[in-house]
């Protein structure tokens, strides 16, 4: 048994996504496109008698982090740190299951492969209604296109071959809980309506078009959000919103010129990972470990 693992699991925004609900955790989903961020959630897991879990020092109740924990039969003080907002659009929960699963593993010497943490993260976050898509995502990193819902085994996965500059602002937060608990057929159509359009031409501009028409198509958009997309596309950039979100994100400069002052990051070109004792002492020393910013 170890005395600590940390690991480092990159943000995910979502451009648009179909939900795909099921019994079987494993089964259940989404399909759908995203980028994930080099800006993400570092997690740090310590064995301890009972549970604890944090988010930058602050004790907070994560039921996907105490679903992992539960299912490997394990306790233990788990410590997330982020810059990225909370509820809004990112995978901030996802990414906590996520890393405490892969570092929990270590810890505690589970040995369990990569694809069966996957999937217990997965189904963490699906039976807390806190996601469909974004652990699947976040362990493969890149652009990713999940055009099968499900986890490793049952979904199938395939990606925008690219890397872009990420800007974002986020104006509050939505629940992701009350959309994916509601009617989702409006959403899930256009959702699949989406995928289609993006498969059919897997670039970065296609991406944000669909993920334009579906944020409108499904009746999501606030009115904070609508009118920063048009603020962008007056400066002829893409912006869309981050699902689920009050949030808008852009790929290149959108925001910046539209006059905005948003988080600036890049697309994260691997998945999520464990950290060496050097990259772990310089996240303990308050460094990042992601993708350095390129302007």
């Amino acid at each position: 048994m170890a005395d600590e693992v940390v690991a480092f699991v990159p943000g995910h925004v979502t451009g648009f996504f179909s939900a795909h609900p099921d019994d079987d955790p494993r089964v259940a989903g989404s399909r759908g496109a995203g980028v994930t961020l080099s800006e993400g959630v570092t997690v740090r897991v310590r064995p301890a008698t009972t549970t604890t879990v944090t988010l930058g020092g602050d004790a907070i109740g994560v039921d996907p982090v105490e679903r992992v924990l539960d299912a490997l039969s394990v306790t233990a003080a788990v410590e997330a740190d982020t810059s990225l907002p909370l509820g809004a659009g990112f995978g901030v929960s996802g990414a906590m299951a996520l890393g405490t699963a892969l570092a929990a593993n270590g810890v505690f010497d589970r040995a369990l492969s990569e694809n069966e943490l996957v999937t217990l993260a997965h189904g963490a976050d699906v039976q807390s209604g806190t996601g469909l898509g974004d652990v699947v995502a976040q362990a493969h990193g890149g652009v990713p296109i999940r055009l099968e819902p499900g986890a490793p085994g049952e979904g199938l996965l395939d990606g925008i071959p690219a890397q872009t500059r990420v800007e974002y602002v986020t104006f509050g937060e939505l629940s992701t809980e009350d959309v994916l608990s509601g009617d989702t057929t409006r959403l899930s159509e256009a959702g699949s309506r989406a995928l289609s359009s993006l498969v059919e031409r897997p670039t970065l501009d296609r991406f944000m078009f669909a993920s334009r028409r579906f944020a409108r198509e499904a009746g999501l958009l606030t009115d904070r959000v609508e009118e920063a997309i048009r603020d962008v596309n007056a400066v002829d950039g893409a912006a869309s919103m981050a699902m689920l979100g009050d949030s808008v994100f852009a790929l290149g400069t959108g925001l910046s010129e539209a006059g905005y002052d948003p988080a600036v990051c890049q697309s994260h070109p691997s998945g999520a990972r464990l950290l060496d004792d050097d990259s772990a002492a310089l996240v303990a020393d308050g460094a990042s470990p992601s993708v350095p910013h390129r302007e």
